[in-house]
This record gives C-alpha cells, structure tokens and sequence, in this order.
C-alpha cells in the first residue's frame, strides 16, 4: 500500500513538473514538441518528458554534476535536421 501512494505521489510531482517546465524551459519545450511532432499525445510526451528529467537527476546526483539545460537537451546540428526533414 504504501508503495503504491509514493508511486502516486511521484506521478502526480512528474506531472506537474513537466508542465511547469514547459513555460521555463526551452530545451523541455522543443522536446515536448519533437515527441507530439513523433506521435504521442500530450500525456505520453508529457511522461517522456518527465522520465528525461528523472534520468537526468539521477545522473547529476550520480556523478556529481550541476544540471545544465544544454547537455539535458542538445539541439540538433542543422546538418541532422536537415537530414530528417
């Protein structure tokens, strides 16, 4: 049972983090768009995003960097996009 609250709690935290982020940050918001572009929609682009963010917090705590926006969501060279598009 009371696994089952903290994982409650943690997916409600996410979402809200995620939303909130989108506002703030332009590398969280290019990435929600990328993901809604790919097909998701916005509660699946929304926990993708937020799973990023987990896994980035976890590789700040593990090796004992500050977050940086630019390493969380590198864009992608012109020659990369071109290339997709």
């Amino acid at each position: 049972m009371s696994r089952r609250i903290k994982n409650q709690r943690l997916a409600t935290v996410g979402c809200v983090w995620a939303f909130v982020s989108l506002t703030r940050s332009p590398g969280a918001r290019a990435h929600y768009d990328r993901r809604q572009e790919a097909g998701d929609r916005h509660i699946a682009a929304q926990r993708n995003l937020f799973n990023r963010f987990m896994g980035m917090l976890f590789y700040c705590l593990q090796n004992g960097h500050i977050y940086d926006e630019a390493i969380a969501f590198p864009q992608p060279s012109p020659e990369l996009a071109a290339a997709v598009a």
